[in-house]
């Protein structure tokens, strides 16, 4: 009655999502390079054009660049994580998953205990940037 999967076809589901993952990371590389592109060209003629300076400067279009620069500091962020977890310290990984999931401890000082028992400043930095992350809204 259920088709039972074995190994290979786990695999060629993997490499698919792998697959599609890069592409929209390319397309995403490509559309950013190409907002670049046009608000430098904008940024270029704006001292000269009023209308254009007017345009660039409304509510719309300043929010929309708020927006954009906190998304794409939120994933410089998380891409800088991801980076340290996959090619560092498989073990760092655990750590942060485990804190991640588990409840506060519910006093300042069992909070600097176990901040205390990190080896690597680096790894109380993603502690931090996980548990900020919980608090963030999405984009």
């Amino acid at each position: 009655m259920f088709k039972q999967r074995d190994s290979t076809d786990m695999g060629n589901a993997i490499d698919s999502q792998t697959d599609d993952l890069h592409k929209r990371m390319m397309r995403v590389t490509e559309d950013l390079r190409v907002i670049q592109r046009e608000l430098n060209c904008a940024a270029m003629q704006a001292p000269s054009d009023p209308e254009l300076m007017e345009a660039m400067t409304a509510l719309p279009e300043t929010e929309a660049i708020h927006v954009l620069c906190k998304s794409l500091d939120q994933m410089r962020h998380f891409l800088w994580f991801y980076t340290q977890v996959m090619s560092n310290d498989p073990e760092l990984g655990d750590k942060l998953r485990q804190s991640g999931d588990s409840k506060a401890t519910p006093t300042a000082q069992g909070k600097t205990a176990f901040l205390d028992q990190l080896s690597r400043a680096d790894e109380a930095l993603l502690l931090r940037y996980m548990a900020e992350a919980k608090e963030r809204k999405p984009n």
